[in-house]
């Protein structure tokens, strides 16, 4: 079928300005030669973007003998887009500009909410951040956990740790706030992150975000992988340990009951009721009371308990990854967000699991690292699926 005029003069505008943005500056000539348009259409679609202010000109260039370029350029403040986490054990959200800079944070502690309070929760942190935005807001990009029907209003068809079941988020958000709002799984958007803002920006990857929850997200050349019903990664809820602990899911030995944060932590104080000696017993606290934080200092601090702790953990998350090596053979695997704090200890393992239990002709050529996006993947990830789907902009090169 013939694209329409306007589909074809959106497609140039968004072509000129994912050029515009690759290159920082470029003349109005240079984005012709680059994308192979004609000079008008650049021309055309140029004054647009000035017209929406999403580009400017920025001054001259050097001459080659003909007339002299003027730059243009995308100025990094000429939208705001706030980008959501609702996946942790606090409710983290930030103001963000077009180059995946964090302007303004804020997290509200979750503190066991669920079902319409924890909604109320997300309802008050895109409030406040929607009150200190400072130029012309894009839309909001949430990522959540659980499985999301991007066909029924981005409804979130099952997130077990918040309670929320058939819950239409996108067309609720859309209403409140009256910008675009987009909604994804909390793991595949930190494999956006990665595949966006990551050092290498390799085309294929896998993030495994060990969290609150625990997930898996798949880029395929340059493309989010979601699935045929949307749910590719969710390897939370494989069971890994035959007769291992009970999931909030209701079933047995899944992933996310041995290495999420708070499995971590239980294991944790119960291996240090065990012994006398162990950095994990803080001075003037209950092993009660002992936190995932308290856990990531004593290995830090090479506490022999803590460490064995670890080592169990990366046990049973390089099962999974090795699982993910055979089926997907994709050669990059980065372990993202809380479990990339115990560094080496966990890192060591997961590798020494993998190449134990996948085939050796394909862990040979696979690379195991911690994501070096630290704590705002999940955010920086919903911030791109607004650049990707409000701006065309598929990759920040």
């Amino acid at each position: 079928q013939k694209a329409t005029h306007q589909q074809t003069r959106d497609y140039n505008q968004r072509l000129v300005l994912q050029t515009i943005f690759d290159r920082g500056e470029i003349s109005r000539a240079d984005v012709a030669r680059v994308t192979g348009l004609t000079r008008t259409t650049v021309s055309q679609a140029v004054g647009m973007l000035l017209d929406q202010r999403l580009v400017r000109e920025i001054g001259q260039g050097a001459s080659t003998g003909g007339k002299t370029p003027i730059l243009l350029n995308v100025p990094q403040n000429a939208r705001n887009l706030i980008g959501v986490d609702l996946g942790s054990d606090a409710f983290s959200g930030a103001i963000v500009d077009l180059r995946g800079h964090v302007r303004h944070r804020l997290s509200l502690p979750l503190e066991g909410r669920q079902g319409q309070d924890a909604l109320e929760l997300a309802y008050e942190l895109i409030d406040s951040l929607q009150a200190r935005v400072t130029s012309p807001l894009l839309g909001v990009g949430v990522g959540v956990p659980g499985v999301i029907n991007p066909t029924k209003g981005s409804s979130i068809h099952w997130a077990v740790n918040l309670s929320w079941l058939d819950l239409p988020l996108r067309d609720l958000l859309q209403k409140r706030y009256q910008v675009p709002v987009y909604v994804a799984n909390d793991s595949q958007v930190a494999a956006l992150a990665e595949s966006f803002f990551g050092e290498q920006r390799y085309r294929n990857l896998i993030v495994i975000k060990v969290g609150r929850g625990v997930g898996a997200g798949i880029v395929i050349d340059g493309q989010l992988w979601k699935g045929d019903n949307f749910g590719a990664g969710e390897i939370g809820h494989v069971r890994v340990l035959e007769n291992g602990p009970r999931c909030n899911c209701g079933n047995y030995g899944c992933l996310e009951a041995l290495v999420s944060t708070g499995a971590i932590t239980a294991r944790a104080r119960a291996a240090a009721k065990t012994v006398r000696k162990t950095r994990l017993r803080v001075p003037g606290k209950t092993l009660a009371a002992m936190t995932f934080d308290d856990v990531v200092k004593a290995n830090a601090e090479n506490d022999p308990t803590a460490r064995a702790v670890v080592l169990e953990t990366g046990k049973y998350l390089g099962i999974a990854t090795a699982n993910l090596v055979g089926a997907l053979n994709i050669a990059h695997i980065f372990i993202g967000d809380q479990g990339a704090r115990f560094g080496p200890t966990l890192l060591d393992e997961v590798r020494a699991t993998v190449r134990q239990c996948a085939f050796n002709t394909l862990t040979e050529n696979t690379v195991i690292e911690l994501s070096a996006i630290g704590d705002d993947s999940v955010i920086l990830g919903a911030s791109a699926l607004l650049l990707n789907y409000e701006l065309g902009i598929n990759a920040l090169r």
